[in-house]
């Protein structure tokens, strides 16, 4: 009976928190340019190399900003950082439609990529330090595994409506309801509560937490290897999602029916993040067999030029999102709460470093090959980060 007066706003806490985070998660891919900005840059005149130039600048943005704010995110309020972020993505989006062309969309992914940079490790510091504050750091895998849920039925939801909003009104219309939606996740995250008490180093700046954090992956080769296993994961199929639409499309399907086979894509997407929270029993043999069969899936699915083969790179982009989930699990169960968001940034930094470098081979071998086989050969990657985690089993299992 003590302990029930004290269960109440424990519980009442973590219901606001994971409201407001699948709320958050949402809107904050609740985004109709998605499935048509590619074809936006491609109808203003933008060559494969520009668009390619474009989406190597959005990842440049995040690493010259994604260390820095990770940093400023264990120093400062974290709330507040997640309500900055979406207002610049809002601004790059009236720039976009507003005056579509090359400038105008490199300003925009700028202004994307600096308000994605401050949510970068801000959100899964707070929700982790919160989850962990109430006792309930076990339902991290769980709850941040259906707030992915969450932010793919935004995309799924914005897909479905950008084919007829697009149809009635053109980029301007996909546009000014990309930038509505980045507006009301400001707001959304305003209720995000947060109780962060830093009893030492309280007056830290963003560079002693950054000096503090790097130590303790110098230190500590169980925090390395989490690091450096979200990269592997993240970097190669996030860098591809940018060129699915392109994909689609060379089938041979008309262009209107592209978004809807978008959505197909991601409605796998998210089935595979509602399993993150049983897939946390997955072992390191397991994470390496998920990694193996998804980059399968992904080659074969790619080659096809078929409703079929699109179905495949559905399950494999399926697999790859719940990988990245477990990835994201095993580095914040490894890390300190005060240096959290700095070192989620820094395998963020990762991450934006390598999906840079698939942006330049996609350009490079999209000059002479299909599309689909360029997505076949980016998931030799895959295969790769398999074979070492099984290596590395196999070498932990060794008496």
């Amino acid at each position: 009976m003590t302990l029930s007066p004290a269960r109440v706003p424990a519980t009442g806490v973590r219901r606001r928190l994971t409201r407001t985070l699948y709320g958050y998660a949402f809107l904050d891919d609740f985004v109709l340019l998605y499935p048509v900005y590619a074809l936006l840059f491609a109808d203003t005149g933008m060559s494969l190399w520009q668009i390619s130039s474009l989406f190597a600048l959005w990842s440049v943005t995040g690493v010259v900003l994604e260390v820095p704010s990770g940093a400023w995110a264990d120093a400062v309020s974290r709330r507040r950082l997640l309500w900055i972020g979406p207002l610049l993505t809002a601004a790059g989006f009236a720039l976009w439609v507003a005056v579509p062309s090359y400038g105008a969309f490199a300003v925009g992914f700028i202004l994307w990529g600096a308000g994605g940079a401050l949510g970068s490790g801000a959100l899964e510091a707070l929700v982790y330090d919160e989850l962990d504050r109430l006792g309930a750091a076990d339902r991290y895998a769980r709850i941040m595994g259906r707030a992915r849920a969450a932010r793919l039925l935004g995309t799924v939801a914005s897909i479905g409506l950008a084919g007829p909003v697009f149809a009635q009104g053109g980029y301007a219309a996909v546009g000014a309801a990309s930038f509505l939606a980045c507006v009301l996740t400001a707001v959304t995250a305003m209720r995000f509560p947060e109780h962060r008490v830093r009893a030492d180093g309280a007056g830290d700046t963003w560079a002693t937490t950054l000096r503090t954090g790097l130590a303790e992956v110098r230190g500590d080769r169980s925090v390395r290897g989490a690091l450096l296993l979200v990269p592997a994961v993240a970097a190669v199929w996030g860098a591809l999602d940018e060129y699915t639409p392109l994909l689609v499309r060379n089938i041979g399907v008309a262009e209107a029916t592209v978004p809807y086979l978008i959505m197909l894509i991601w409605a796998g997407v998210t089935l595979g993040s509602l399993l993150a929270g049983p897939a946390e029993r997955l072992g390191t043999s397991g994470l390496a067999m998920l990694l193996a069969g998804a980059a399968l899936a992904l080659a074969v699915g790619a080659v096809s030029r078929s409703l079929a083969g699109i179905a495949l790179v559905s399950l494999a982009f399926a697999g790859f999102q719940l990988a990245e989930v477990l990835a994201d699990v095993r580095l914040q169960h490894r890390i300190d709460e005060s240096r959290r968001a700095t070192l989620t940034s820094v395998a963020s930094l990762g991450t934006e470093l390598a999906t840079v470098a698939a942006f330049g081979v996609y350009a490079l071998l999209g000059t002479d090959m299909a599309h689909g086989t360029v997505f076949a050969v980016l998931a030799i990657p895959y295969l790769v980060t398999a074979l070492a985690l099984a290596r590395a089993r196999a070498a932990t299992a060794r008496p």
